[in-house]
């Protein structure tokens, strides 16, 4: 690289490196940048997200070129959407001279949800992440985080005047072929829960979401199997995890549970 004066600045991240240790990323992390996801109502929906970018680096280089990684972001005129991640994973690749690429996109989707019964329309938001990689292996994985509200079958039984209930989380994970939307997996998760969340509720409302949760008490045990069926009814799932969280109202700690399921066929 030549300065307007003409000299040459040194290369430094090309330098060789004599400690012989590879790393498996190296890149920039929590950039702020706008993107544009699939929409299924609305066909498309601007919302911004937190970026990393990585490659992997051989043991014989001293670095990465950091600015690099911005360069690639920003050639997407301010706007990147979840369809260009191949075409800006081969271009980190073949920018940075690596053999892998990472990135990692976090962020809010909202859906407009109307009450149940005064049909009071308001926006929910949905924390959620691409994950793609590509080179040696490539891969995407779609995660969506939805709240809920369950309620304790064992509370309900045992008490003589209504039962405890706490806000859930339930994280899905999912790797798929074809097209899944993020309303599909919201859909799967709001119909297993006791009930599910809405962004106005007026009394009427109220009091029907207090009624349907009385009526479909869920352990955590019972939210992550009811999670579990839905998924496997889903032909172009092929991996997921579940993970879900209560957030107990009558304990300091919180309830968990997990299922990990691979329906790849084996070779």
């Amino acid at each position: 690289m030549s300065t307007a004066e003409g000299a040459t600045l040194a290369d430094v991240q090309a330098n060789p490196d004599e400690r012989r240790v590879p790393i498996a990323k190296v890149g920039v992390q929590n950039v702020r940048f706008p993107i544009l996801v699939k929409d299924r109502r609305r066909e498309a929906q601007h919302t911004v997200a937190r970026i990393d970018m990585s490659v992997d680096l051989p043991h014989r280089f001293k670095g990465t070129h950091m600015s690099r990684f911005m360069e690639i972001l920003n050639s997407y005129d301010g706007e990147i959407s979840g369809e260009a991640l191949p075409e800006l994973l081969r271009t980190m690749r073949e920018r940075l001279n690596a053999a892998n690429s990472q990135v990692r996109v976090e962020f809010p989707y909202f859906v407009e949800k109307p009450a149940p019964v005064t049909r009071a329309a308001g926006l929910l938001s949905y924390d959620c992440v691409f994950d793609a990689r590509s080179g040696a292996q490539d891969d995407f994985v779609l995660t969506v985080r939805v709240p809920v509200t369950t309620l304790c079958p064992c509370s309900r039984e045992i008490s003589a005047r209504g039962a405890h209930n706490q806000r859930g989380l339930v994280t899905v994970e999912v790797r798929f072929d074809g097209e899944l939307w993020i309303e599909d997996v919201v859909a799967i998760v709001d119909e297993s829960a006791s009930c599910d969340l809405h962004p106005v509720l007026k009394r009427e409302d109220e009091k029907w979401v207090t009624e349907r949760a009385y009526d479909n008490p869920r352990f955590v045990e019972d939210l992550v199997r009811e999670v579990t069926l839905r998924l496997r009814a889903l032909d172009q799932v092929r991996w997921f995890r579940v993970h879900v969280v209560n957030y107990e109202s009558i304990h300091e700690h919180d309830a968990y549970a997990e299922v990990v399921e691979d329906r790849r066929p084996r070779s």
